[in-house]
C-alpha cells in the first residue's frame, strides 16, 4: 500500500457495457414478472423459465444493435469503488441466503427484496453525504464569502450535482438506514417478521461493509493521521487533507474498518449459532449495531477530514448514540422475557399461598366423588343381584 500510482478505475467501450446492460436489465425485469405471476397463480401451468430468459436476452441484444450508432466509439470510466460496492452487495446477499436457509426461512426472499434494498440504500447513502459533507468538500459561497455546502451554495439546490453519483459521495449510515426502512416496508407488505430478517441480514451487512471499504483505497479517501508503520498507505498530494500536505503516508483507516467489520461478521455468526435457543428476534441486529459502533467510534479519532456539524464530528456523535441505543434495545428485548418469568413466578407463589383452601376444596370434592362412586357401585351391585334373582326364577325345572 505504498504505491505512488493508485488507479481509481479503467476505461471501457460504452458499446460493450450496453451489450451486457440492456439484456441483463430485460432479463431481470422478465424474471421479476415471471415470479410474481407464478406466485399469484400457483396452479397455472407456466412455460419454462429458460424460454423467457433466452427470449428476453435475444430481444436485449437486438435493442443493443439497433441503438449501436448512438454510443459506438464512446468510452466510460469504470470506478473500482463501484465494483467493490457491487461485490459487497453480492456477498451480503449470498451470506444472507445461507443464514435464511439455516433458520428454516424462505431464502428466495433475499433476492426478492435485494433490488429494493439497494435502491433505498443508495438514496439513503447519498442523502447522508449531501447533508453531512466533509470540510474538504465545502466551497466558498460567492454571496457571503463563507464556506458552504456545495449542494446548496448560493441559496439554491443544485440538483444536477445531487443526482451525479459518479462524482462520489455515499455515507454508510445513510445506506443502512435506507435499507432498514425498505426492509421494514417489505416485511409489512409480505407479512414476514421484520426483526427476524434483520438478524438474517446483519452479518451480510457487515461483510458488505468490509468489502466496500476497499473502494476507499482506490479513491484515496478515509485515511487517518500520518504514520510510518509498515502498513502505511501513500496518498497523492491532490487527495491530502488541508494542513497535511507535507506528509506522504497515512493510517489506512479503510483497512482498519474493513478488518473490524469482518470481525463483526464472525462474532455475529458465532452468536447466532452458539446462543440460538437463548437469543430473541432482533438480538443479532442490536449486537451488530453495538459492535460496529464501538469500532467506528474509536477509528473516528484517527480520521482526517471528518464531517463536522457545529464543530462536532457528526458521524462519531451519531455512532455513539447508535451504540447506546443498541444496548438499551437489547436489554429491553430481554426485559420483556424477564417480566413474563416474573409474572409466572408470582402466579405460582399466589397459588402456594392459597393452597390450604384449595386443598380443603379438593378434599371435599374428592369425598363427594368417592361417595357418589360408592353409591353408584352399591346400586350397580343391587341391580346385579336383582337381575340374578329374576333370571333364577325364570329358569325351568331341571329334569332328573
Amino acid at each position: 500500500m505504498t504505491s505512488r500510482s493508485i488507479p481509481n478505475g479503467f476505461d471501457i467501450s460504452l458499446s460493450w457495457i450496453m451489450l451486457f446492460a440492456i439484456p441483463a436489465i430485460l432479463i431481470t425485469v422478465v424474471l421479476m414478472i415471471y415470479d410474481e405471476v407464478a406466485r399469484r397463480n400457483p396452479k397455472r401451468k407456466m412455460p419454462s423459465i429458460w424460454y423467457w430468459v433466452v427470449l428476453s436476452g435475444l430481444f436485449g441484444v437486438a435493442l443493443w444493435a439497433a441503438f449501436l450508432p448512438y454510443y459506438s466509439g464512446q468510452e466510460v470510466h469504470i470506478y473500482f469503488y463501484a465494483i467493490m460496492i457491487i461485490l459487497g452487495i453480492l456477498g451480503a446477499a449470498l451470506l444472507s441466503q445461507v443464514e435464511a436457509k439455516r433458520r428454516g426461512l424462505n431464502a428466495d426472499l433475499v433476492w426478492d427484496v435485494l433490488l429494493w434494498l439497494v435502491i433505498a440504500g443508495v438514496i439513503g447513502a447519498r442523502l447522508w453525504h449531501i447533508f453531512t459533507p466533509t470540510p474538504s468538500a465545502l466551497v466558498t459561497d460567492p454571496a457571503t464569502g463563507e464556506l458552504a455546502n456545495p449542494y446548496f451554495v448560493g441559496g439554491t439546490i443544485h440538483w444536477r450535482q445531487i443526482l451525479n453519483l459518479r462524482q462520489g459521495g455515499l455515507g454508510i449510515p445513510g445506506a443502512i438506514i435506507g435499507g432498514a426502512i425498505a426492509l421494514y416496508i417489505y416485511s409489512r407488505v409480505k407479512k414476514i417478521p421484520f426483526l427476524t430478517w434483520t438478524d438474517v441480514a446483519a452479518p451480510g451487512v457487515a461483510l458488505a461493509q468490509a468489502i466496500g471499504r476497499w473502494g476507499n483505497f482506490f479513491n484515496q479517501e478515509v485515511y487517518g493521521l500520518p504514520t510510518n508503520l509498515p502498513w502505511k498507505v501513500y496518498i497523492d498530494p491532490a487527495h491530502r487533507a488541508e494542513g497535511y500536505e507535507a506528509y506522504d503516508y497515512f493510517h489506512p483507516l479503510f483497512m482498519y474498518e474493513s478488518i473490524w467489520n469482518l470481525l463483526n461478521m464472525a462474532i455475529l455468526l458465532w452468536l447466532a449459532r452458539r446462543f440460538e435457543k437463548w437469543l430473541k428476534a432482533g438480538d443479532i441486529l442490536y449486537a451488530y449495531m453495538f459492535i460496529y459502533s464501538v469500532g467506528r467510534f474509536g477509528l473516528e479519532f484517527l480520521r482526517l477530514d471528518a464531517a463536522q456539524v457545529g464543530g462536532i464530528n457528526f458521524n462519531q456523535a451519531f455512532i455513539a448514540v447508535v451504540g447506546v441505543a443498541a444496548v438499551i434495545l437489547f436489554l429491553w428485548n430481554h426485559r420483556q422475557g424477564a417480566d413474563k418469568k416474573r409474572r409466572s413466578t408470582s402466579a405460582r407463589r399466589t397459588a402456594k399461598i392459597s393452597s390450604p383452601e384449595a386443598e380443603e376444596a379438593a378434599e371435599e370434592s374428592t369425598a363427594e366423588s368417592e361417595d357418589a362412586s360408592r353409591s353408584g357401585q352399591t346400586s350397580t351391585e343391587d341391580g346385579t343381584a336383582a337381575k340374578k334373582s329374576r333370571s333364577a326364577s325364570r329358569k325351568p325345572p331341571s329334569k332328573e
